[in-house]
């Protein structure tokens, strides 16, 4: 009886493995998009105030946890044209096969135009609209020519090949999609800084700071104080670890815009630093 059981339990655990790893691996392919995602709108969000991600040092889980605002209004829309297209191919398929023709002329045309603007990036990349134009084309145009070839019965190949299409071009227009909503957000903040953590900080030593939304003043000098300047006018734009990074604003303006070239000051938290934060 022992005998018979051993090969069962393996039978079992070899089960258990392969359902597990069909589990683990689209789950790690999804936090890998969804970190991409999500350092490509952050970058795009600190690179407005002259900051490069990278220097701030923010863990993959904070750019996980960044993505779902970029990835969202994409995400919803590509489920609803999903499920409209689902929706739509009973009534779809029957009209597009006696007009395959028509059809698959109009999805080669919009991949034929998208792979233009693609190989035309020299003369055109520096249309703002590039980077979503083209890969929306190509995604359309990939969509509708791999459906009718598929209606007509054509090469599994040649369909693949245009689905790989497809999901490059959608991850393509994701990630543009992603960019803009980092920058977006950046704008949004930087036209409304009083919205930020107010910072008081206290140093031992003069920070010559050019900023005129900054004002420094001289603490008094008594004993056993160690800190003898005091900078007013921060907000706190992020912090990791340590670090502060910090953008001036005038206590005395609201709305507090950013200033266009202005600088991200850089405070580190340590002995030789004492900060405050003031409520509004």
């Amino acid at each position: 009886m022992m005998a018979a059981d051993e090969p069962a339990r393996g039978v079992s655990w070899d089960r258990v493995y392969s359902v597990a790893g069909n589990i683990v691996a689209p789950a790690t392919a999804l936090s890998t998009l969804l970190f991409y995602f999500g350092y490509v709108s952050t970058r795009a969000q600190y690179l407005y105030f002259g900051l490069d991600v990278d220097t701030i040092g923010l863990s993959t889980q904070s750019f996980v946890m960044r993505s779902p605002g970029p990835l969202l209004v994409p995400l919803l829309v590509l489920v609803l044209l999903v499920a409209g297209a689902i929706a739509a191919n009973r009534w779809l398929a029957p009209r597009l096969t006696r007009r395959a023709s028509l059809a698959l002329a109009v999805g080669m045309g919009l991949l034929t135009a998208g792979l233009v603007l693609l190989f035309a990036y020299a003369m055109v990349g520096r249309w703002p609209y590039y980077p979503l134009v083209t890969p929306v084309l190509m995604a359309l145009g990939g969509t509708v020519t791999a459906y009718t070839l598929g209606l007509r019965g054509s090469s599994i190949r040649l369909r693949v090949a245009l689905w790989i299409t497809v999901a490059a071009a959608i991850f393509w227009a994701n990630a543009t999609v992603a960019q803009w909503s980092g920058t977006g957000l950046a704008q949004e903040q930087a036209g409304h800084l009083e919205d930020l953590p107010r910072v008081v900080v206290d140093t031992r030593e003069r920070l010559y700071l050019r900023s005129p939304d900054v004002t420094e003043t001289a603490l008094p000098v008594e004993e056993g104080q160690t800190f003898r300047y005091r900078y007013r006018g921060l907000r706190l734009l992020v912090q990791n670890g340590d670090r502060m990074f910090l953008v001036p604003c005038s206590e005395q303006v609201s709305p507090c815009p950013h200033r266009p070239g202005s600088a991200t000051i850089v405070v580190r938290w340590n002995d030789s630093t004492r900060v405050q934060f003031v409520a509004p």
